[in-house]
């Protein structure tokens, strides 16, 4: 078994209330599917209503990944702590021969208008697929973490 992870920290001079309401929802689906449209084509709920438990299926524009699709699981959402995690449950990196492929999201409070989003990713792979880990970059993160940085300074309220 081969595993990794990979992580991004970016700072944000909005409260960590803020940064955690717009994480720990659906917006922040909503906001990638609209940021990040040279990767992702759409997102869709397939089930619940974003909390624990939702599932989301996400499709991005061909020739980007290795793969056309996949549905990740909101698997906690702790509001106390402010960390959320998704796993992939179908297709996408499980078809590549991966075991595991978490995102986790933390929104750590810094001062009372500023806070550090944490994205890590977290995988683990099939010795036999151990190549398969180049398809795994925090890039896509790093780019939802500045665009939500720019939501939320320019939605202050």
């Amino acid at each position: 078994m081969v595993s990794g992870q990979l992580s991004h920290e970016l700072e944000i001079n909005a409260a960590a209330s803020k940064a955690w309401e717009l994480y720990s929802t659906l917006e922040l689906a909503k906001l990638a599917e609209r940021e990040l449209k040279e990767v992702l084509d759409k997102t869709e709920i397939v089930e619940g209503d974003g909390g624990q438990g939702t599932v989301l299926k996400l499709t991005f524009k061909p020739g980007v990944l290795g793969f056309s699709s996949y549905n990740e699981k909101f698997t906690k959402i702790d509001h106390e702590n402010r960390v959320k995690e998704a796993e992939v449950v179908e297709g996408g990196y499980l078809e590549l021969g991966f075991t595991l492929y978490r995102v986790r999201f933390e929104i750590v409070e810094k001062a009372e208008e500023s806070c550090i989003v944490k994205s890590t990713i977290e995988y683990e792979l099939k010795e036999e697929a151990a190549a398969n880990a180049s398809f795994v970059s925090i890039q896509a993160l790093a780019n939802l973490a500045e665009n939500a940085k720019n939501y939320l300074t320019q939605n202050k309220a």
